[in-house]
């Protein structure tokens, strides 16, 4: 009999052991913005990219200096040099966002103490696009990231050639939210394109819309269908999304076992001055969430509210239905102290059978700090856990740990998407 393996874990050294096995876990991330690097002229990197980032944008512009008219006639390295002044140079960079640009600046050893951007600028320009994505791949030590892919947008889709999907690394989401959130345009284009659809909502139209989820599933492989949906949303409010939802795309879903996710809770535009950075939330419906997934047992559900106040809430929902998975603290969440949180309530009601962060990331840098900084705080909240389990007599060993971050960190994600 071979000797076993297994390593007890002692209290004293509990948090040690935890980070380290938090740091080497593997990741699926299941929401982000990137591209593969067939996609070179979409895929946002460097640090002019990570400058102009919509977080910053927004801090920027609050000091008042500059008039965001003004400021986005700026070019790019224009804008990321008043970026740099305003928040790293006139100012000490305390947010979180600020925080991240300094931690992808130390992975690639550059000095943030300085005034100009200069040497960073040289240091990624001479970084090729191949190096560069190895480079935060490894450092983050994520194994895949799921994209945002939109049929509807003119700029991507004439990337959906046989490359788009051959880096493994990067695996596509069909996003539906025009279809959903502005349908009669989507419809005007769905018709453009060949497609025998109106707003009359009938049987033959939801067959052409499901003829063009064929096609463009076809093109790119999704793991899942997608929605960024406002707090207004409602399921059985027999509106023209619900009725897209329940007789297009949950049966579509259902026939090729994909799950859907649903991104709720954003307010488009409270200011539209800032661009990006206008968008604001709302507390969003929880009993309507619950509706949806009883009335679709079949369905799986990827869900992720926008609002602190939805929090509790939401993981009640998901202890009474197993086709409902949370996922993530996503945007205005994505904050240490929120994270974690939200993380230990979580982990107190649901055990582990949710996914605890995703990126959100539109700069490919950003995967190095907001993996690096989540899996701080996750692995404080899961050494918290551990710790009340040894206080009541529990004995914990290295691999129970290493198999539950597995679970939390891919497992769980690879699972509701269907992946092995």
């Amino acid at each position: 009999m071979q000797p076993s393996t297994r390593t007890q874990v002692h209290a004293d050294e509990l948090g040690r052991a935890v980070e380290e096995i938090v740091r080497g876990v593997r990741v699926v991330d299941v929401h982000t913005h990137l591209y593969p690097g067939c996609c070179d002229g979409l895929l946002l990197r460097g640090i002019d990219d990570l400058l102009t980032y919509h977080y910053l944008v927004v801090e920027t512009l609050r000091y008042g200096e500059m008039e965001p008219g003004r400021f986005f006639a700026l070019s790019k390295r224009e804008q990321a040099d008043e970026v740099w002044r305003t928040l790293f140079v006139e100012h000490s960079p305390i947010t979180e966002a600020c925080r991240g640009v300094l931690t992808v600046l130390k992975y690639f050893g550059l000095d943030p103490n300085v005034n100009s951007l200069d040497e960073m600028r040289e240091y990624f320009a001479r970084l090729s696009l191949c190096d560069h994505i190895d480079a935060v791949f490894q450092g983050s030590n994520v194994d895949y990231v799921v994209m945002t892919n939109d049929p509807f947008d003119r700029l991507e889709t004439p990337y959906w050639g046989p490359e788009f999907a051959e880096d493994s690394r990067f695996r596509a989401a069909l996003r539906i939210d025009p279809l959903l959130n502005t349908p009669g345009e989507a419809m005007e284009y769905l018709k453009s394109q060949g497609y025998a659809v109106s707003m009359d909502l009938s049987q033959s139209t939801f067959a052409e819309l499901q003829r063009f989820f064929e096609r463009v599933s076809s093109q790119i492989r999704p793991v899942y269908f997608a929605a960024s949906l406002p707090p207004s949303f409602r399921w059985d409010d027999q509106s023209v999304r619900h009725e897209l939802l329940s007789g297009a795309v949950l049966p579509f879903c259902r026939q090729h076992g994909l799950p859907l996710a649903l991104m709720i809770g954003v307010n488009k535009l409270s200011n539209p001055q800032m661009g990006l950075g206008g968008d604001s939330l709302g507390r969003s419906c929880v009993s309507t969430i619950e509706r949806m997934c009883a009335d679709n047992p079949e369905n799986r559900f990827l869900v992720t509210l926008l609002s602190r106040e939805n929090q509790h809430e939401l993981c009640v929902a998901a202890r009474k239905f197993p086709n409902l998975m949370i996922f993530g603290c996503w945007w205005f969440l994505n904050n240490p102290s929120l994270i974690r949180e939200i993380t230990a309530m979580r982990l107190e009601l649901l055990g582990l059978s949710f996914i605890p962060q995703h990126s959100d990331a539109r700069v490919l840098d950003q995967l190095l700090y907001k993996w690096d900084h989540s899996k701080q705080i996750i692995s404080q909240s899961l050494a918290e856990k551990y710790r009340g389990l040894l206080e009541a007599g529990w004995t914990l060993y290295d691999d129970d740990i290493r198999r539950d971050v597995e679970q939390l960190l891919s497992g769980n994600a690879q699972s509701i998407m269907g992946i092995r």
